[in-house]
């Protein structure tokens, strides 16, 4: 199963706008701080492969995820394999993987209003440090299809898939230091 992903930098009030116009079902907002590791013997820069722990809350409510994103597989979208899961303890969960020699490389503190259209998840991102951001993403056996239909949905929100951003929000801030 892959993550097929579009992001672009846009503000949000258009955006917002647009996807009620639309009908797209409102699912809320959270607050997420994701922990990114460097691997012990490798590179996560250079094979293209991040691991997080993520603490999500909302509604007072924290989750923790951990996370395994593979490279990029086109480069077309941020389409990458993903492999997730839930841990009972997010603390407990980053003292084992820095017990096991990952070292915490950064934390991308952001908040994430989220929206359903059709099988597609669009996410408005405020990033700390960063700026406004639009996600349109959708899980998928192939990948073709699944990023045709996130260019059209950006599109129907005024929004054009050429200015998309590749670059990860750990990247992004990574590269501004």
């Amino acid at each position: 199963m892959y993550e097929v992903e579009l992001k672009v930098r846009a503000e949000h009030a258009p955006v917002r706008e647009r996807l009620s116009e639309l009908g797209a079902e409102p699912l809320g907002t959270v607050e997420q701080a994701d922990t990114y590791y460097d691997h012990p013997v490798r590179e996560f820069a250079e094979t293209d492969e991040a691991f997080r722990i993520r603490r999500e809350t909302h509604d007072g409510e924290t989750e923790s995820r951990v996370t395994y994103k593979g490279p990029l597989v086109e480069t077309a979208s941020k389409t990458r394999e993903e492999l997730e899961t839930g841990v009972a303890d997010g603390e407990t969960m980053a003292e084992i993987v820095e017990s096991l020699g990952f070292v915490p490389a950064a934390t991308v503190e952001k908040r994430r209003e989220r929206f359903a259209y059709g099988e597609y998840t669009v996410t408005l991102d405020s990033v700390v440090g960063l700026d406004e951001y639009v996600e349109v993403e959708t899980e998928a056996e192939t990948v073709e299809p699944a990023r045709e239909g996130a260019e059209e949905l950006l599109s129907e929100l005024g929004l054009d898939a050429a200015d998309q951003i590749r670059t990860s929000y750990l990247g992004l801030l990574l590269d501004d230091e």
